[in-house]
């Protein structure tokens, strides 16, 4: 069927206008194709990764190894989705710490190494998270390929993420914490079929989707 804008359309989840490759801190969440538990159970309110979901840890874990300019803070791996927060660091292309994500799951103390962008490219957020998907993607298929992992329905992840910009201490700390509890919240999580637990003011103060997007939002 020849594209047409009128049906085929999906609404943008990116600000329009605004950069993203300036520093500041950034709200990530990326979701599986049609929702498919892939890395790993929750019990007792914990998450259990499985192979696929070490791997997923592992890749966004080495972000600062390989990007300079970019730090994570919290993190975690759920069984059909990631959520994480990563900043662009003001500094200039090529420097800037390893910040740890404060989980239970395990660390990586390791410090940036300036191998994964070219000097004088400032990447973006997009292309940070454009590079971990494809690059997991790659690795999820060699692990299906040569050790039985699950198969995947077509993609690993939806098409596009959603984000959100944040904008001051408070947000942080309550996204933050929200990023720490997600297991225990498993139960009641929209993309687990739940009723969905808050993690912000009403976007309507932001000018934002309302989170979790349903799916026409989110695949943009």
């Amino acid at each position: 069927m020849k594209y047409d804008p009128k049906i085929h359309h999906r609404r943008s989840i990116r600000l329009r206008g605004y950069d993203y490759s300036q520093a500041g801190l950034y709200f990530i969440t990326i979701c599986c194709q049609n929702r498919k538990c892939l890395f790993g159970d929750i019990a007792d309110g914990e998450m259990a990764l499985n192979n696929g979901g070490e791997m997923i840890f592992n890749i966004w874990n080495e972000i600062p190894n390989h990007y300079g300019g970019f730090a994570i803070h919290e993190f975690v791996v759920m069984p059909n989705h990631f959520h994480g927060i990563i900043e662009i660091i003001p500094s200039p292309v090529g420097a800037g710490p390893c910040a740890c994500p404060n989980t239970k799951q395990p660390r990586n103390n390791g410090q940036p190494r300036n191998n994964g962008q070219p000097r004088g490219v400032a990447p973006t957020v997009s292309d940070i998270v454009g590079r971990f998907k494809s690059l997991t993607t790659k690795r999820y298929i060699d692990g299906v390929v040569n050790h039985g992992w699950q198969q995947f329905d077509g993609k690993l992840w939806q098409r596009n993420f959603w984000e959100h910009i944040i904008r001051d201490e408070n947000e942080y700390q309550r996204i933050s914490e929200y990023i720490i509890n997600n297991p225990m919240q498993w139960d009641v999580d929209k993309l687990n079929g739940g009723t969905g637990n808050q993690v912000m003011e009403p976007p309507a103060m932001y000018g934002q989707i309302p989170y979790p997007p349903n799916d026409e939002a989110w695949m943009v």
